[in-house]
């Protein structure tokens, strides 16, 4: 029995937070690039005089892209590492965000923010195992809290910069090329940030696990790894077969039923707010911004909530008051301005725990070897979906109105949180190898 602390009992010290900070910035840059077409759209629109199939297929296109790149970027990072891929795939994004500076027709956007949105749903299974295998466990919760702040502070913050730059002449080629600036900063933050050690362990290297913990922590730390790979097996089968089947589609539908709804405010929130009569043009762009707000400040208390009232009763609680949220704009889409907000702000404020689910759960509940993998997977699962849903949302919106959309929404929620009364496990506490276990997660629940 060793007498070492294990990485799931350590302190968090300074160049953790600097592995949680720079991994959260791929979920900034999500938000961010997700976010800032919407605002674009307000003047391309014109500029290109998009149709309402043109502007779905814009939308739906980093989704797409986000459904491919998350699946083939989970194995590739379980294959060649999390660190090769933190590098790669923040520099694909950067130089795809200035080609989208020279578009002329509409096809091109179309193609290059569909590669946007592969390299993004790369970064989801990179950065968030990176994380889980990198932090002790009483922080776990907290760093994938830091995760789900990024996205929506990326979302914010295009929101704002959509804003500013609205009135500027050829303001919407300055919106789509100006993800470059983040990611540069991300490429000097994360030159330095090792391989995983739980990753190296498991592709028979222990001697360069052991320099990585010595670097991280100083001394010697058990990694606490005592799971195997299957042999003659695939990733892929692995997270497929018998008892991890019904984790993989639970996650993917609760994650489907969660982001349908939020990707959709983010995609064309303009339109949305101009729907239910809260401005239009730049006044549009700055209600959608104030519910982003609520989605980011939801987000912080919901890192502390996660270890305090524990997974599953945060999560059942959350997709209620989230459902309440889009019920009241469903079924009363002419009440007030104030009463429009309150209720996208509860929805949004809540909507903190399950996001945060939605990085922490796919991370915690597969093993080391098939863990990127499976959170590609999941995050592909629900991205068809949200391609879907987001392709056909300004149709919808332009057939039937603003409150059967928002009934759609609604139902979604709906659908996730009953399917979690039944299906969602309890983690808090829990080491990654417990957590992941099959047998120990069924006993304790």
């Amino acid at each position: 029995m060793s007498d070492l602390r294990s990485i799931d009992d350590a302190s968090m010290n300074p160049f953790l937070k600097k592995v949680v900070f720079f991994s959260s910035g791929g979920s900034f840059l999500d938000g961010y690039v997700l976010s800032i077409i919407g605002v674009a759209l307000v003047e391309l629109t014109m500029w290109l005089n998009l149709s309402a199939v043109d502007s779905a297929l814009i939308g739906a296109a980093s989704l797409a892209g986000i459904f491919a790149g998350s699946i083939v970027g989970g194995r590739l990072t379980d294959a060649l590492g999390r660190r090769k891929m933190f590098i790669i795939d923040v520099s694909a994004i950067g130089v795809t965000s200035l080609a989208c500076v020279l578009i002329q027709v509409p096809w091109q956007l179309v193609l290059l923010r569909f590669l946007l949105g592969f390299f993004i749903g790369a970064d989801y299974p990179i950065a968030t195992s990176l994380i889980a295998e990198f932090v002790p466990k009483k922080q776990r919760a907290i760093g994938m809290g830091i995760v789900s702040a990024a996205w929506y502070l990326g979302a914010t913050a295009a929101a704002f910069v959509g804003f500013a730059l609205f009135a500027v002449e050829g303001g919407w080629r300055w919106m789509l090329g100006s993800a470059i600036v983040p990611c540069v900063v991300l490429l000097i933050g994360r030159h330095d940030i090792p391989e995983s050690p739980r990753w190296l362990l498991k592709r028979g290297r222990a001697a360069d696990a052991q320099k990585v913990m010595v670097k991280v922590w100083g001394e010697e730390i058990d990694l606490d790894e005592p799971d195997q790979a299957p042999s003659g097996k695939s990733a892929f089968a692995q997270i497929f077969a018998s008892g991890y089947l019904g984790r993989i589609v639970y996650l993917g539908l609760l994650i489907l039923c969660q982001v349908v709804p939020m990707y959709a405010m983010y995609t064309f929130g303009p339109r949305i707010m101009e729907a239910f009569g809260l401005g239009s043009g730049a006044l549009s762009i700055l209600g959608e911004a104030l519910v982003s707000l609520f989605f980011l400040v939801g987000s912080v208390p919901a890192m502390f909530w996660l270890n305090s009232l524990g997974r599953r009763p945060l999560l059942i609680g959350s997709l209620a008051l989230m459902a309440v949220g889009l019920f009241i704009p469903g079924v009363w889409p002419g009440a007030s301005i104030v009463v429009i907000v309150l209720a996208f702000g509860l929805y949004a404020f809540f909507s903190g725990g399950p996001g945060i689910l939605q990085w922490l759960y796919p991370n915690e509940l597969f093993p080391t070897h098939v863990r990127a993998t499976a959170v590609g997977v999941a995050i592909a699962i629900s991205r068809i979906g949200v391609v879907v849903s987001t392709y056909g949302l300004p149709l919808f919106l332009e057939a039937y109105g603003i409150g059967p959309t928002m009934l759609v929404g609604f139902g979604l929620l709906l659908a996730a949180l009953v399917l979690s009364i039944f299906m969602a496990p309890e983690t808090r506490g829990l080491t990654l190898t417990e957590a992941s276990s099959l047998t120990q997660l069924s006993e304790r629940k």
